[in-house]
C-alpha cells in the first residue's frame, strides 16, 4: 500500500515530521482525540474551524472531507484508537494518535500552535517508536563530566548544562547559540540532537561547552517584557551574552578563551552578538545565512513545495507559495509598523521583530570584527544553502582572521547523507560529523599536530 498522506503541510523548514519527546497522555491528547473523532464522524466543518490561518490557506473549506474520503478508500473504515501520546515539536504541542483502520494502522499527528489552533495535520503508515538517542562514537564519556548550570538573566531562568573536561584547567570554552524557533538545550530536531553532539565531542577534546534552554521555549510569548516589542535581542542575543558572562565566572574556565558558536539563526546573529563584547575570543558560525530571514523562509518553502510535488496538488502548492510570498511582502513593506501582526506557517510575529532586523547586515558586522572567525557550511543544506556560504567566502575570504570550510555531504544539522536533503532526513538518527567536531576543536586549540580547517 502506498503511504497515506491526509494533509502534508510544508512546515518542516521549522518543524520536522516526527514528534519529539513523546510523553504519556496529557491534556493536549484530549484535544487531539476530539479532532480525530470529529473527522471520523464527518464533522469536517468543526475541524476546519480550528485551522490556523496558514493551514486554512493550504486546505480550503471542503478540502478536508475530500482528503479524508481519499484516505478511507485506501485504509477502509476507522476502527479504534490504539494509543495516544503527546509531545513537543520545536516548542509546539503535538498529539500523536495511533489509529487502527480496517486495512492499515496509521499514525495521525496533530500539531497545535500557541493559540490552540491546528497548525498541522498528518496521517501516515504506523512507525514504531525510534530508538533512544545515543552518544556519538567520538564522545569519550570518561573524559568529561556534565554539570547542571542555570542561566539567570534578569527575571529569566534557563536551565542548562556545562560539559567540563576532566583534568587540570582552566579550559577554553564554548557557548552554543540556537537556531530559529523554540529550542531545547540540545537543539533537538527529529531524531537528532546536534548541540548534545557538539558538547560531548568538544568536551572530549578538552574544551568546555555550555548549552541552555532557549528563552522562547520556556517562556513563549512572555520572552519579552512587552510581547509586541520582542526582537532577536530578547529571543537570542541578551541570553547569549549573559551565558558568556556566566561561563567566565566558572573557576575551571579560562576567561580569555571563551568562544561563541551559533547555528543557523545563532550563526547569523553571531557577528552582532560579538560586536562590542570584549569577552568573546572568537566566533564559530555554522550554517549562517546572509540572506534576510524572510527571504530564507520563502526559499525553503519553494524548495519543499518542489520536493513534495508528488504529494501536493498544484493548487495547494500554489496557495502555500503565495502565502509565503505574501509574508515576505508584509515584512519588507515600507508601511510595516512595530505593532503589526505578521503570520507565517501558523506563527504570529510583530513588525517590531522584522523592523529590528532591517538594519542588521551580518557580513558588514563580521567584516569589522578583529577576533578569529570560523565559518562552516553543509553542502546539502536546503535551509541555509551554500549560496549563503559563497557570500561569506567573497566577503571574508581574504581576511586573515577568517577561516571557511564547506562539507559537501552534510545537511543543515551537519549530519552526513546522500542526495537532496529533505525534512524527513531529520527523522533518521544521526550525529554531527566527527570531522566537523575535530575541525572546531583544532581551530579553538591549535597544536603542531592539529590540522587547521582548509579554506
Amino acid at each position: 500500500m502506498k503511504p497515506c498522506t491526509f494533509a502534508l503541510v510544508l512546515m518542516f523548514a521549522v518543524f520536522p515530521a516526527a514528534a519529539q519527546e513523546l510523553r504519556e497522555l496529557s491534556p493536549t491528547a484530549a484535544a487531539g482525540q476530539q479532532i480525530l473523532q470529529q473527522l471520523v464522524a464527518g464533522q469536517f466543518d468543526k475541524v476546519e474551524a480550528r485551522y490556523n490561518a496558514s493551514l486554512a490557506a493550504a486546505i480550503p473549506p471542503g478540502k478536508t472531507a475530500e482528503m479524508w474520503s481519499s484516505l478511507s478508500r485506501q485504509t477502509g473504515p476507522f476502527e479504534s484508537i490504539v494509543e495516544t501520546k503527546t509531545g513537543k515539536m520545536q516548542g509546539l504541542d503535538v498529539t500523536f494518535v495511533v489509529c487502527k483502520f480496517q486495512k492499515a494502522v496509521l499514525d495521525v499527528q496533530i500539531i497545535f500552535d500557541p493559540d490552540g489552533k491546528i497548525a498541522g495535520l498528518l496521517a501516515r503508515p504506523h512507525q514504531e517508536p525510534k530508538a533512544a538517542w545515543v552518544y556519538p562514537d567520538y564522545a569519550k564519556l570518561a573524559s568529561f563530566t556534565d554539570r547542571p548550570l542555570t542561566l539567570v538573566n534578569g527575571k529569566f531562568e534557563l536551565p542548562g548544562t556545562l560539559n567540563l573536561p576532566k583534568g587540570a584547567g582552566p579550559f577554553p570554552a564554548v557557548v552554543l547559540v540556537h537556531g530559529s524557533g523554540p529550542n531545547d538545550q540540545d537543539e533537538s530536531i527529529g531524531a537528532d540532537k546536534p548541540f548534545k553532539d557538539l558538547a560531548s565531542g568538544l568536551a572530549s577534546h578538552g574544551i568546555a561547552v555550555f548549552r541552555y534552554t532557549k528563552r522562547t521555549l520556556k517562556y513563549g510569548s512572555g520572552s519579552s517584557e512587552d510581547p509586541a516589542k520582542l526582537t532577536v535581542d530578547d529571543e537570542t542575543i541578551s541570553d547569549a551574552r549573559a551565558a558568556l558572562t556566566l561561563l567566565a565566572k566558572q573557576s575551571e574556565i579560562d576567561p580569555a578563551r571563551i568562544f561563541l558558536l551559533g547555528h543557523s539563526l545563532g550563526g547569523y546573529l553571531a557577528p552582532r552578538i560579538a560586536t562590542g563584547d570584549s569577552q568573546i575570543a572568537g566566533i564559530i558560525m555554522m550554517a549562517a545565512n546572509t540572506h534576510p530571514v524572510e527571504q530564507l523562509n520563502l526559499e525553503q518553502i519553494r524548495y519543499l513545495v518542489s520536493a513534495s510535488a508528488q504529494k501536493m496538488s498544484a493548487e495547494d502548492a500554489q496557495k502555500l507559495t503565495a502565502a509565503a510570498e505574501d509574508f515576505v511582502k508584509k515584512v519588507e513593506s515600507p508601511d510595516l509598523k512595530p505593532g503589526d501582526t505578521v503570520t507565517m506557517l501558523g506563527s504570529n510575529t510583530r513588525g517590531a521583530y522584522w523592523l529590528d532586523l532591517r538594519d542588521y547586515h551580518p557580513i558588514s558586522f563580521a567584516a569589522q570584527l578583529k577576533i578569529p572567525i570560523l565559518i562552516l557550511q553543509g553542502g546539502r543544506d536546503y535551509q541555509v544553502t551554500p549560496a549563503n556560504f559563497e557570500d561569506w567566502r567573497r566577503a571574508l575570504g581574504g581576511h586573515k582572521n577568517a577561516t571557511l570550510k564547506i562539507y559537501p555531504d552534510l545537511n543543515h544539522l551537519f549530519v552526513a547523507g546522500a542526495g537532496p536533503s529533505t525534512p524527513q532526513e531529520y527523522d533518521i538518527p544521526g550525529h554531527v560529523a566527527e570531522n566537523v567536531v575535530a575541525d572546531i576543536a583544532a581551530w579553538i586549540s591549535p597544536s603542531p599536530a592539529a590540522e587547521k580547517p582548509v579554506k
